[in-house]
């Protein structure tokens, strides 16, 4: 994003409507965590139980710093070798500072005793639902520069995460995106000027795909605000409704850009056998039936399908 773009941008939004640094953690299906494991609360009992705790004795923790200390990370353009800011330190940086920070960082146990027996923690990693539905978990503080594969090894180490499905791997880099639930109209418009439609990256939307998809839905909204219809969006049985949702829904005070995942979407109404290749062919088969049947209905002549 050019400088006079951010410049402008930010005169119409303020500070708090544009960020400049991806600072991600990565994010798990919720029914692929381990809840025999995990457990549901937060910390000193107080408030809604908005947190799924994953509970490390001093061996797991050990266990733990030292995959984290061993694991290779991106190393990334040079651009992106600016100093860290210190409210988003990768993880695995943290722990290059003492083996105990992370127990006063982000795993920090105090407040979050075992609910049965009352026992202290000696570590605690804590995952936060990402979205209204609670399909998708965020672990909280553990944004990172490891690799994809590392990232599956390392974290794959904490109790309740040894078969967790990956939505979104962390990651961090510069870059420029709205704060879409925040600023924009469902539909990505600016409340303040309808007729300006935000596209791709700066909607907070990650990937090309998922760019070009986003600049699609802009430009079809456009043509139809011209026309005197109101903006459309794709039912959240379909990856591009479902991404719109997350960026409607999502919590203004934590967002972050989110690609396309199968956590996006909403749930099967009935159980598949026959493993995850089985289950997201449904989604699919779904999804391409639902994007058709709506794209049907606003075609000339119809024009309220899907309204935003």
């Amino acid at each position: 994003t050019s400088d006079a773009l951010s410049g402008s941008i930010r005169e119409r939004l303020g500070t708090e409507g544009l960020a400049f640094f991806d600072a991600i953690a990565p994010i798990f299906s919720r029914e692929s965590i381990d809840e025999s494991v995990a457990w549901l609360g937060s910390r000193y009992g107080k408030g809604e139980a908005a947190y799924l705790n994953c509970p490390l004795d001093s061996d797991q923790y050990e266990a733990f710093v030292d995959g984290l200390l061993g694991a290779d990370t991106h190393q990334g353009h040079d651009w992106e070798n600016v100093p860290y800011f210190e409210g988003c330190l990768p993880i695995e940086v943290m722990a290059q500072r003492g083996r105990e920070t992370l127990r006063f960082g982000p795993m920090r146990p105090v407040g979050l005793n075992d609910p049965g027996t009352g026992l202290r923690y000696h570590a605690v990693a804590q995952l936060r639902a990402e979205d209204l539905g609670g399909r998708m978990w965020n672990l909280v503080g553990f944004q990172t520069r490891l690799r994809r594969g590392e990232q599956e090894r390392v974290f794959r180490m904490i109790p309740g995460l040894g078969e967790a499905e990956f939505l979104r791997y962390g990651s961090i880099h510069r870059n420029s995106y709205l704060r879409f639930p925040r600023t924009l109209s469902s539909h990505g418009g600016l409340p303040a000027l309808p007729n300006l439609v935000f596209a791709g990256q700066l909607t907070g939307v990650e990937g090309y795909t998922e760019s070009i998809a986003s600049g699609l839905m802009a430009a079809l909204n456009i043509d139809r605000m011209e026309r005197g219809l109101d903006p459309v969006l794709p039912p959240p049985t379909t990856m591009l409704g479902g991404l719109y949702r997350y960026l409607r829904e999502a919590d203004p005070e934590h967002f972050q850009p989110m690609n396309a995942n199968f956590g996006l979407l909403d749930p099967l109404e009935q159980k598949v056998r026959g493993g995850k290749r089985k289950r997201r062919a449904v989604y699919s088969d779904r999804a391409m039936a639902a994007i058709q049947r709506w794209s049907d209905e606003f075609r000339p002549g119809a024009g309220s399908a899907g309204r935003a």
